[in-house]
């Protein structure tokens, strides 16, 4: 965390609480643009879920609304690369937060669109080859269509969650870390999560919680949990049986596993694949697209 000096003879900008947020992807353009003697440039203040065009003067960045960007900001984020800053109040941070209850760090990681969320240097989101914005879309075109009631087991930055209520009535997310959400709140393409009235967030382990809910509660379920290292009571036979018991007739489960084509995602499939058959789904159906499978009871 960093103090950001005002310029001499510039006025604190009435502006100055709403937040900035910085990557290398709009930090590299934007001093390339000063070094090549640009006046103005488009840029995004929100991780490119917009544009705006913005001044470039001899000592930062002069957004349209009056905000004020030191190009001192804007060379630390081209520096951190696998970082997101935050610039608020004249306060530059990084986006991340260490949780007490679990001991991991939670880390906003940039891409070219969409962040993902890092928990302990591990992606919650695919980013090879795709973006975390398309990564979500894959899993829910895979339980298509999305109506009625969906349970999210695991929100991370919200992105299934919100995907999800734009087609369906309400959606129940679960978060195991208040840390996670503290990220997210800080993550511009997450604000839905906490705008929506149609997502109810729920604080706590979706092994625990699943099987407090009444039978046939669910139209879908989506449950995208951590690598299996990380969180392998997610994966459990009884977790399973509570998702079949809580799910409608004829409802989908997506089940996201991991690289099929990989050592560890094919071992994953093969072993939750058959721990759902015992637990009731007798249709199991490959989604290698996805990384994951659907369940239909």
């Amino acid at each position: 965390m960093s103090a950001i000096p005002p310029s001499s003879g510039r006025r604190a900008s009435p502006d100055a609480s709403t937040p900035v947020y910085l990557s290398h992807y709009q930090a590299t353009p934007l001093l390339r643009a000063r070094k090549e003697g640009a006046g103005r440039a488009n840029t995004s203040v929100d991780l490119n879920l917009t544009m705006v065009v913005a001044a470039l003067t001899a000592d930062g960045v002069e957004l349209h609304d009056g905000r004020f960007v030191p190009w001192s900001a804007i060379e630390e984020a081209e520096a951190n690369e696998n970082a997101v800053l935050r610039l608020a109040n004249g306060v530059l941070a990084k986006v991340q937060a260490f949780s007490e209850l679990t001991g991991r760090v939670y880390t906003i990681y940039p891409t070219a669109g969409a962040p993902t969320m890092l928990v302990s240097g591990t992606p919650m989101h695919r980013i090879k080859g795709t973006n975390p914005y398309r990564d979500t879309l894959t899993k829910i075109k895979a339980i298509a269509p999305v109506s009625g009631t969906v349970l999210d087991t695991t929100t991370g930055l919200g992105y299934t969650a919100c995907q999800a209520s734009r087609s369906a009535s309400w959606v129940i997310t679960i978060e195991l870390d208040p840390a996670a959400l503290e990220v997210a709140r800080l993550n511009p393409w997450s604000s839905e999560l906490f705008d929506s009235r149609k997502i109810t967030q729920l604080i706590g382990d979706s092994a625990e919680l699943v099987p407090a809910f009444a039978g046939e509660s669910f139209d879908a379920i989506i449950h995208d949990p951590p690598q299996f290292a990380m969180a392998g009571e997610l994966y459990s036979g009884e977790l399973y049986r509570h998702l079949y018991r809580v799910l409608r007739p004829a409802g989908k489960l997506f089940h996201y596993m991991g690289d099929p084509e990989s050592r560890a995602g094919a071992a994953t499939t093969r072993s939750a694949t058959k721990r759902l058959q015992e637990a009731g789904f007798s249709r199991i159906i490959a989604h290698p697209e996805a990384f994951g499978v659907v369940a239909v009871k």
